[in-house]
């Protein structure tokens, strides 16, 4: 089944399994709808638009961690089916002994996107949007949204669909953080649903530069055959809190305690 086939397959609903702010977290772009111009992307399902649920009324701690990640997983394996499209029209490109004005085009949006700076259709631009058009293993950012987000209940999760943290820029964009220094403008940013601050969570990662250790991670995994997997690619997150290693630390256990490694098997089962 080939990558286009597979992602088409998540225009029907999912089967749900039942089972400190980020430092560098740059605007998010004005318009939500980041996919770059592919005809091999299907529309969006509709449940990409839900808000988030109501996890503050769970009792017990077992039956809400099932009912976030639950909540959760479906939305990681689409943002990641549509990166491993367009990564797939990449790859097709980089074949090409010669690439039309709107292939061309496609790769200077991306690169604009992912902030490559190399010369349009050039083999370092190839080289730099392959290791930056690439996935992010649903453990990890699991982990993250449950820690950023305390399990779905914080106020920038509830009132602006918020799960990592991310940060804005411009008066308005978002939540005033209560807590915010004075003299300080940032505002935690607000998403129309929490899918789309799970796209701009993945983008983050993928582009900028506090983040390139992570990439280098996942490149030197790809490089040697080898699944990343959460536990790998969180070293890369030494920027992500002002806690350091501390912050990697937990990320980590909280990966293995919830064994959210399950959710990167489930993930790459579904590319075999």
């Amino acid at each position: 089944m080939t990558l286009i086939s597979r992602a088409l397959l998540l225009c029907v609903p999912l089967v749900l399994f039942a089972i400190a702010g980020a430092l560098y977290s740059p605007e998010p772009p004005k318009s939500e709808d980041t996919d770059i111009a592919l005809g091999s992307l299907p529309k969006l399902p509709e449940w990409t638009a839900d808000g988030l649920p109501d996890f503050s009324g769970y009792q017990d701690t077992t039956e809400k961690k099932a009912a976030f990640f639950s909540f959760l997983y479906p939305r990681i394996e689409l943002a990641n089916n549509r990166i491993l499209l367009e990564r797939e029209y990449l790859q097709s490109l980089s074949g090409k002994d010669e690439l039309a004005d709107d292939e061309l085009e496609w790769l200077e949006r991306q690169a604009d996107r992912l902030r490559v700076e190399a010369k349009n259709g050039s083999p370092r631009q190839f080289e730099q949007l392959t290791e930056k058009l690439d996935v992010i293993p649903p453990s990890l950012i699991m982990a993250q949204a449950a820690n950023e987000s305390a399990w779905g209940t914080s106020r920038f999760a509830t009132e602006g669909n918020n799960l990592f943290g991310q940060w804005c820029f411009t008066r308005g964009c978002g939540l005033v953080p209560l807590s915010r220094p004075e003299g300080a403008n940032h505002e935690v940013a607000k998403f129309s649903s929490p899918y789309y601050s799970v796209r701009s969570y993945i983008q983050n990662l993928n582009r900028h530069p506090a983040y390139q250790q992570l990439r280098s991670i996942r490149s030197a995994a790809r490089a040697d055959g080898d699944a990343f997997s959460g536990i790998a690619l969180a070293q890369g997150l030494l920027s992500y809190s002002e806690r350091g290693e501390e912050y990697i630390k937990e990320i980590r256990a909280m990966i293995r305690y919830n064994n959210l490694e399950f959710y990167d098997k489930q993930f790459r089962a579904q590319l075999d």
